[in-house]
């Protein structure tokens, strides 16, 4: 299985466009190869650079198994760092940081309320992960570079 953005390369630098400096749009992702038996699917988007340890950005759930792409629209969208559904671009304070996002393909839909907590979905999670692949994106803020 294999996550891709049209926008930034794995390991490279996330455009403004998708972040705190721009029009905090949600990057295109696009899933190849996902394993047969896919049911659904969870991405989670954090950044483990934060001050305060693992900041989640994202957080989608229940992605139907057929999905070749995520978008803003997909799937149900959990809670995240700033107690918002949805995405949220980055914004380092300073530095550059790293951006994980993190694609797991399920056996099965995980059926919980939208607005989930990461910790409901990863416990719903458990046991029902049969791949799962990561893309990588950089950032710094426009003021301090």
């Amino acid at each position: 299985m294999h996550l891709a953005s049209s926008a930034f390369s794995d390991g490279g630098s996330i455009p403004n466009e998708y972040t705190c400096d721009g029009a905090d749009k949600v990057p295109p992702l696009t899933i190849s190869s996902p394993p047969k038996d896919t049911a659904s699917f969870v991405l989670i988007m954090d950044d483990p650079d934060s001050p305060s340890g693992h900041f989640l950005h994202w957080l989608v759930y229940d992605i139907p198994g057929d999905a070749r792409s995520i978008s803003g629209r997909s799937g149900k969208q959990g809670l995240n760092s700033w107690s918002r559904p949805g995405y949220g671009g980055p914004c380092p304070g300073s530095g550059e940081h790293r951006y994980h996002f993190r694609l797991y393909a399920l056996d099965k839909m995980l059926d919980i309320r939208s607005g989930a907590s990461r910790i409901e979905v990863e416990h719903a999670m458990k046991n029902h992960v049969i791949a799962e692949t990561a893309l990588v994106g950089k950032y710094m803020k426009m003021e301090n570079r």
